[in-house]
This record gives structure tokens, sequence and C-alpha cells, in this order.
């Protein structure tokens, strides 16, 4: 017979996809930070005549990079992030590469937070931060639907609750 207090937990993929409007909300947040780059240079390659080749050119490069990132790693990224949310632990796995998997078990989650950048609220999304007492740093789950979202942090809240354990 098995005793709940020393269940051992299996390192397994998550289950679930992130919502499929996370799709569209890489692809302009690559499209920003693209703009965010290649703007100052167009202008002050348009403003600065001598310099003008000197700055036309890099911001081109970046523009084509950019929007080959943009149209590519989006759909890439979706294929392999991963989250799930079980009774013992909250799982994510991100990354293609360099694959990341992290697992915080109830008993060490020590908060639960909502977050929503501008971007993503444009797209109904949102991201559980689930922060434990880990080096690491907190577990991320982005690419959220709102509404799901404050369901998961809110069962995360009555579950964390009721774990044994001080979270440390």
């Amino acid at each position: 017979m098995s005793d709940p207090q020393t269940t051992v937990l299996q390192l397994r993929p998550p289950r679930n996809r992130y919502d499929h409007r996370v799709v569209a909300w890489w692809r302009w947040s690559a499209i920003c930070w693209t703009s965010v780059i290649a703007l100052p240079l167009v202008i002050l390659g348009i403003i600065i005549a001598p310099a003008r080749v000197w700055l036309l050119g890099p911001a081109a490069v970046v523009i084509v990079i950019g929007a080959a990132l943009a149209v590519a790693l989006p759909k890439w990224w979706y294929a392999k992030h991963r989250w799930e949310v079980t009774s013992h632990a909250v799982y994510t796995r991100t990354g293609y590469f360099w694959q990341t998997w992290r697992v915080a078990p109830m008993s060490r989650i020590q908060t639960v937070d909502t977050t929503r950048g501008p971007l993503q609220r444009a797209f109904g999304l949102a991201t559980v931060v689930v922060t434990t007492a880990s080096a690491a740093g907190p577990v991320s789950i982005a690419g959220l639907d709102d509404e799901q979202a404050a369901e998961i942090a809110h069962g995360l809240t009555i579950v964390t609750n009721a774990t044994p354990g001080d979270a440390t």
C-alpha cells in the first residue's frame, strides 16, 4: 500500500497546449521588437543623408530577419510549449533546441500571480506566474485564455493553501 505523503511524482510531458491565440501574440511581439530596433535606424537614415547607406542597410537586415522570425518561430514554439496543473504539481515545458521542463510541487508554491501586458490583453490572453523558493525562478504559463488563467490561479491558491508544507 502506498502512503500519500511518499507519492513519487513522475516527470512526464505536460499535456496542455497554450491557447491558439498565443501564435498571433508571439508574432506581434516579434514585429514590435523588430520595429523598436529598425524604426530608429530608418528615421536616422532618412534624416542623415551621409549615413543613409550605413543606417538603412542594417535596418533592412533587421526587418528581413525580424519578419522571418515572426512568421516561423511562433508556430514552432506553439508545437513544443506545453503546460499542466495537477493536484500534485505545476508542469511546464518550453523551448525547442534547449528544452526546459519545470515542475513545481504544490507544497513548494509560495505565490500565484496572473499578469497581462497590453499586447496580451489585446488578444485576450494572460500569464500565470507560480513562484517557489527555487533559485531557478518562477514557473510561468504564458498564453492562456484570460478566464482560464483566472480559474487556474484561483484553483492553485485553494490547493496550495490546503497542501501541507512550508513552501520553502
